[in-house]
């Protein structure tokens, strides 16, 4: 997790991001953005989470660095992949001294570098783009400004993921700038806002994938999609328990129903993190690149 130093909204990415909303006080945003930030990593430590956490410098100025999903991605095989952003700030987010410090403790076999693509204006943002089933090696992934096809083809080439890719769109028919707003994947369950997706094939495709994988489908509505309820990640914690992280409003936005379809594979985890939702248009798995390296000991 990035702990940032300048954070804000980030007129670049606003254009295609549609869950961002400027706060006019820009600096009262930084210093609230920290505030959650460390609200955020103490929750997690607080449930066991091993969080390293590493501090954004404040130059280059790159508003979007607490979100480091989109930029690189750790593979249990020892693979760190890196991503073409679209945005010319979000690419100087990508940093080697991150890379080298994790190849301190982890055990890293090769880096695949697809940020070329970037040269072509083609661009796949990590995680964000893509929401990945590691186990049965699915990428899912809806096609966007920032989630091109041919991108997604070279990182299924090197991974051997098979790609599930579909159109989506918000209630105001834009197109959904990155799938893990709306669609979030755990061992056992998938959230997802199935309306988002309208095209019946791609729809019936999506669901048979999921239920081919033996996973419950939890389906969410456009409001809660709105509330970043489709922005979770499960994740282990050090004991080896399950929880499924997500924002404050993400967890206000659910339904009993929906809570208790979710407790069955984990404890619910969640933080305030409103400033940080509204300014930069992302939420709590956005913040977590997490790290399936081995460790090197």
């Amino acid at each position: 997790m990035i702990r940032p130093v300048a954070f804000g909204f980030n007129a670049q990415t606003a254009e295609s991001n549609a869950f961002q909303n400027r706060d006019d006080d820009q600096f009262a945003v930084q210093q609230k953005a920290v505030e959650e930030f460390d609200g955020f990593v103490n929750v997690l430590r607080q449930n066991g989470v091993n969080v390293i956490v590493v501090n954004d410098t404040p130059e280059p100025h790159t508003p979007d660095s607490i979100f480091p999903n989109n930029w690189v991605s750790f593979h249990d095989n020892g693979d760190i992949i890196l991503y073409p952003m679209q945005a010319e700030n979000r690419r100087l987010e990508r940093r080697e001294d991150i890379i080298r410090q994790l190849e301190e403790s982890f055990a890293a076999k090769r880096v695949i570098d697809l940020s070329r693509f970037e040269l072509k204006d083609d661009f796949l943002e990590g995680t964000g783009s893509m929401v990945l089933d590691r186990p049965n090696k699915i990428a899912y992934a809806c096609i966007s400004p920032r989630t091109n096809a041919e991108v997604l083809k070279a990182f299924c080439d090197y991974t051997g993921y098979k790609a599930i890719t579909f159109d989506a769109i918000d209630q105001n028919g834009q197109a959904i700038y990155h799938t893990n707003v709306l669609m979030a994947l755990g061992s056992g369950f998938v959230v997802i806002c199935l309306d988002s997706i309208t095209n019946a094939t791609e729809k019936e495709l999506v669901i048979k994938s999921i239920q081919t994988t033996g996973k419950e489908i939890i389906d969410i509505s456009f409001d809660q999609m709105n509330h970043f309820a489709g922005n979770m990640l499960e994740v282990k914690n050090t004991s080896g328990d399950t929880l499924i992280v997500m924002s404050k409003a993400a967890f206000d936005s659910l339904s009993n129903e929906q809570k208790n379809a979710l407790e069955k594979y984990g404890k619910l985890v969640y933080a305030d993190i409103s400033t940080i939702e509204t300014n930069g248009g992302g939420s709590a798995r956005c913040m977590m690149a997490e790290v399936h390296l081995s460790l090197s000991h």
